[in-house]
C-alpha cells in the first residue's frame, strides 16, 4: 500500500483559533479523506523534535516508510529548527535527518511557505542583533527547502516575487469548506453587506468602506452593514470613530463559530476593503476563503491575489482602494449578487476546496498533468 507522509516541524495546535493554526489540521484531513478515496496511507509526523525523532525511528524498524510516494511539509512563522518550546531544540538535526533519508529514496517533497513577512521591515517586530540573527537563520532555512524540496508551494504566484528559493514555485488553492448553507431569502429592499475583521488599523480599510457606503447610500440606501470585530477592539476604538458607526447604523457584533455563521446565512455579500501595498498583493486574507465558503460574494480591493481568486471565477467585484470606486462596486454588487452566488456555487469547492489543494500537490510533486 502507497503511503504519502506529512511533514509538520511543529506541535499541532490543540485550539486552532486562527488561520495558520487550522491549516495544517485543514489539510491533514483533506489528505485523510483523498487517501480513503485512492487507498493511501498517510502518515503523520508531527510534535516537538524530540517526539519527531522518536516516531521516525520507530517508523524506520517498522518498516512504515517503504512505499512512500511523496511528502508534503509545512512551516510556520519561525524557522522550524525553533518551533520547540523555548525555541531551543532537543533534537537539533532531526529535520536534516527526515530530508536526507527522502532524497536517498527519490521521495519527492513540497513545502508550503506560508509567510515572508520577516522580508518587511514594517512588518517584522525584532530590532537591531536579534533581527540581524533571525533574518540569518530564516535564509539557512530557504537554502535548506532549495536543497531537499522539489516544490515551493505557496498562497499566491505574486509572493514567489520575495521567495528567494530555487525551486518550482506553485500556488495553491485556497482551501474552501462545503458547508451546507440555509440562506434566508432576500425579503428586503436593502442589501446586507458584512465585513469581519479588524477595525483599529488604517490598513483593513474598514473607514474606507464607511466612506464609499456614504457615497453609495447618498440618494436612496441601497445597502446596510454589519461589522464583526473582537469585543476589545471596540471597546478600546476611539469615541469619534463609534459615534460614525452609529450615525450611520451600522450594526456592530462580536461573533464567531456557529453564531458568526449563521449570520452569514442573512448576507448577501461581504466586503474585503484593505489598502493595496506590496504585503497585502501576495497574502490571501482567510475572510476570503470563509466568506465563499459561506457563498458570499465578494466586494474587494485590487490587491494582486485576492483579485485573482475573485476575478478569474467571478465571484465579486473588485475596485480601487478609493471611496468614489469603492462605491460603484457595492452598486454593482447590489444589482448582481444573485450571479455572483451562482458562480460561487458552481465552482468555488470543486476548485479551491482541501481536497482540491491536497490533489494539486500530488500533481505537481509527481509531475503530473494539472
Amino acid at each position: 500500500m502507497k503511503s504519502v507522509l506529512l511533514y509538520y516541524p511543529f506541535e499541532l495546535a490543540k485550539d486552532a483559533n486562527s488561520g495558520s493554526k487550522l491549516r495544517p489540521k485543514e489539510i491533514y484531513n483533506a489528505f485523510l479523506t483523498w487517501g480513503d478515496q485512492e487507498n493511501v496511507e498517510i502518515l503523520l509526523l508531527s510534535g516537538s523534535s524530540a517526539e519527531r525523532e522518536q516516531k521516525f525511528s520507530e517508523w524506520l524498524k517498522e518498516g512504515k516508510l517503504d512505499q512512500l510516494w511523496f511528502c508534503y511539509m509545512e512551516n510556520q512563522t519561525i524557522p522550524f529548527w525553533l518551533t520547540d518550546k523555548g525555541h531551543i531544540p532537543k533534537k537539533p538535526f532531526i529535520d536534516l535527518k527526515v530530508m536526507k533519508f527522502l532524497k536517498s529514496r527519490n521521495v519527492p517533497v513540497g513545502v508550503f511557505y506560508r509567510d515572508v513577512y520577516w522580508k518587511f521591515d514594517e512588518l517584522y517586530p525584532l530590532k537591531g542583533v536579534k533581527k540581524t540573527v533571525m533574518k540569518t537563520v530564516y535564509r539557512l532555512e530557504e537554502k535548506f527547502y532549495e536543497k531537499y524540496c522539489k516544490a515551493i508551494f505557496l498562497p499566491s504566484q505574486a509572493m514567489g516575487n520575495f521567495v528567494d528559493i530555487q525551486q518550482k514555485m506553485v500556488p495553491l488553492p485556497p482551501g474552501g469548506k462545503k458547508r451546507v448553507i440555509n440562506r434566508n431569502e432576500a425579503d428586503h429592499n436593502v442589501s446586507k453587506g458584512i465585513y469581519v475583521g479588524g477595525i483599529n488599523n488604517e490598513d483593513y480599510g474598514l473607514f474606507l468602506l464607511l466612506d464609499a457606503l456614504n457615497i453609495a447610500n447618498k440618494d436612496d440606501a441601497i445597502c446596510h452593514l454589519t461589522v464583526v470585530c473582537r469585543q476589545d477592539e471596540y471597546d478600546n476604538l476611539n469615541l469619534d470613530k463609534k459615534e460614525l458607526l452609529k450615525n450611520m447604523n451600522v450594526e456592530v457584533k462580536h461573533l464567531s463559530g456557529d453564531s458568526l455563521n449563521t449570520l452569514y446565512e442573512d448576507m448577501d455579500f461581504a466586503f474585503i476593503p484593505r489598502y493595496k501595498s506590496t504585503y497585502n498583493d501576495f497574502s490571501v486574507p482567510v475572510k476570503l476563503v470563509e466568506y465563499l465558503s459561506n457563498e458570499l460574494p465578494v466586494v474587494a480591493t485590487h490587491c494582486e491575489a485576492q483579485k485573482e481568486i475573485i476575478e478569474t471565477d467571478g465571484y465579486g467585484v473588485i475596485c480601487k482602494d478609493e471611496p468614489d470606486d469603492m462605491a460603484k462596486a457595492i452598486e454593482k454588487m447590489v444589482r448582481e449578487a444573485d450571479k455572483y452566488r451562482s458562480n460561487i456555487k458552481d465552482t468555488f469547492i470543486e476548485k479551491h476546496s482541501w481536497v482540491a489543494r491536497v490533489r494539486k500537490v500530488k500533481s505537481v510533486l509527481l509531475k503530473e498533468e494539472i
